[in-house]
């Protein structure tokens, strides 16, 4: 069920012209889940963009802060916390502790200059990006903080889109035939994409390394989703980019910083027939129970999103069809996503948010479907003991949305998709993001059953462990998830690692595998609890 309204959550996503004339209008943005006072609940950060009429700025959208009330309500504390965006054109955001001082910060891409809001401590943020040298004008669109070399220090990885002008947004007219039958907004092929950057953290002030750690963007890819993880289980982070119509990047990390690409011998440049994808969002995590980590990205409509299953080494193999993910996101335009447990019976279920960029098509439906589409909850049913080796597609993935509840019936251009437990009852919640609409906020009603949740908190040191893995034993089962700083399609999920245990009451080991390579156990763990983990105990 949607529980914005009722919470406080209101402000629309302003998104260009309504004829959406140039790709700018229609690509949305983001949305994260964050503790940015750390009073325990978690708070909510919405990006916002701009009203065009024309070539005419109609209105400067505010980004949103909504700090959670005891209550389980949202108040908006954007001004009193500094945060409202500084009149840019927002894309992504991104949270992390920059500069290890214990308290989370806000990085904003933009379509104009980047934003990185210091956390002061006090419910109050400065804008810091000049200062520590990540403004990076142009189309910014996602990010990623990961430490790259293992030095302790947060690194930024930001892609961006198309290189274009303000005066190119503002004149755009629709010049792209659909089908013969109308005028859309051009691109992206016939458009020179833009250089995404890398940043090197040196002690809270940033240092443009982009060539120097191999991470070049030789082919100016559209670049539209980043995700910083191990892929190979080498105890290092690596770097997977989505990028739109463009092959997709893997950069592998060598252990010191510095990175390879490796997309398309690693089988996760293309999709099976070795096309490249309009890829717009990005999830990870272990879809089989393998212990090996899958990837799945998003992608435009009449095709199919790829999952990547992985086979080990940092291989992959494109299992869309035969697991029956692809056939079921054919249809739709789909954009942020995510792999978590929304009914805790211990295996990823997937939510995609789905919504076209040419309100347009609206005029023949027939054709493809409409502008405004509903999201998909898909159930995966890969480790059920009820499914026989051998069974059809559609019963190792179930499209569970017709079943998912009212939330699921909503008819949006939708596009930023964050995860979390907001009212910290045992069940993932989702923040969307629409175009020209406020956000969503899907409360959870399901089943509660058995579950546990993981913060990892490190005495002294940053407010958000990033890049830690914690693996939980329960039930014969071994899970692995991992802390990340964006996600999704532009977003942030809540920090905290959820695990539903199926049918076991408790958890036999919960592993913390910290980034610098230490380890905390807890054993014999309850469930239905949040379980705080501090490093060196």
């Amino acid at each position: 069920m949607d529980v914005a309204p009722r919470v406080g959550l209101t402000r629309v996503l302003e998104a260009g012209r309504p004829g959406k004339d140039h790709l700018l209008d229609s690509a949305g943005a983001g949305a994260a889940f964050l503790d940015y006072d750390k009073d325990g609940r978690l708070d909510i950060y919405v990006v916002n963009g701009w009203r065009l009429d024309g070539a005419q700025v109609v209105a400067r959208g505010k980004n949103a802060l909504y700090h959670q009330r005891p209550d389980g309500t949202f108040e908006d504390a954007t001004d009193q916390a500094g945060v409202g965006g500084e009149g840019q054109w927002g894309s992504g955001v991104a949270v992390a502790d920059y500069d290890n001082d214990g308290w989370p910060d806000i990085l904003v891409t933009s379509f104009g200059r980047n934003l990185l809001y210091r956390n002061l401590g006090h419910g109050r943020f400065e804008n810091v990006a000049a200062r520590v040298g990540i403004e990076a004008p142009g189309w910014n669109t996602a990010a990623a903080f990961f430490d790259a070399d293992g030095d302790g220090w947060l690194d930024l990885y930001i892609a961006q889109y198309i290189d274009c002008t303000l005066d190119d947004v503002l004149r755009a007219k629709p010049a792209l035939s659909w089908r013969g039958l109308e005028q859309v907004a051009y691109g992206p092929f016939g458009l020179k994409g833009a250089p995404d950057h890398f940043f090197r953290n040196v002690k809270g002030r940033f240092v443009d390394a982009t060539e120097e750690a191999g991470l070049k963007d030789a082919a100016l890819g559209f670049g539209f989703a980043v995700r910083a993880v191990d892929i190979d289980d080498d105890g290092d982070l690596d770097l997977y980019v989505a990028n739109d119509s463009d092959p997709n990047y893997l950069y592998r990390n060598d252990g010191t910083g510095h990175f390879r690409e490796v997309g398309v011998p690693t089988s996760t440049a293309f999709d099976a027939n070795g096309a490249a994808q309009a890829s717009m969002g990005i999830a990870a995590g272990d879809v089989d129970g393998d212990g090996i980590l899958d990837l799945f990205v998003t992608s435009f409509s009449e095709d199919f999103s790829t999952l990547y299953k992985g086979l080990g080494g940092g291989f992959f193999s494109d299992v869309s069809r035969e697991t029956g993910v692809g056939p079921a996101t054919y249809r739709p335009l789909s954009w942020g996503t995510a792999l978590a447990d929304f009914d805790n019976d211990g295996d990823l279920d997937l939510v995609v948010a789905n919504g076209h960029i040419y309100p347009q098509i609206d005029r023949h439906p027939e054709v493809i479907g409409t502008y405004r589409q509903r999201n998909l909850l898909l159930e995966n049913r890969t480790l059920r003991d009820d499914v026989p080796v051998g069974a059809p597609p559609e019963t190792l993935f179930r499209d569970a949305s017709d079943q998912a509840g009212p939330g699921f019936q909503i008819v949006r251009s939708h596009r930023g998709v964050a995860v979390g437990d907001f009212d910290d009852d045992g069940r993932l919640d989702i923040l969307i993001t629409a175009l020209d609409e406020p956000p969503e906020l899907l409360h959870n009603e399901g089943p509660a059953g058995s579950w546990l949740t993981v913060a990892c908190e490190v005495p002294g040191g940053t407010a958000i462990p990033i890049g830690t893995k914690v693996t939980v034993t329960a039930g014969g089962r071994k899970v692995t998830r991992d802390i990340a700083a964006g996600d999704s399609y532009a977003s942030t999920h809540d920090p905290r690692l959820h695990f539903g245990l199926g049918k076991a009451e408790s958890a036999d080991e919960v592993l913390v595998r910290w980034p610098d390579g230490t380890r905390s156990t807890r054993t014999n763990v309850r469930a239905r609890q949040l379980l705080v983990v501090r490093k060196g105990t």
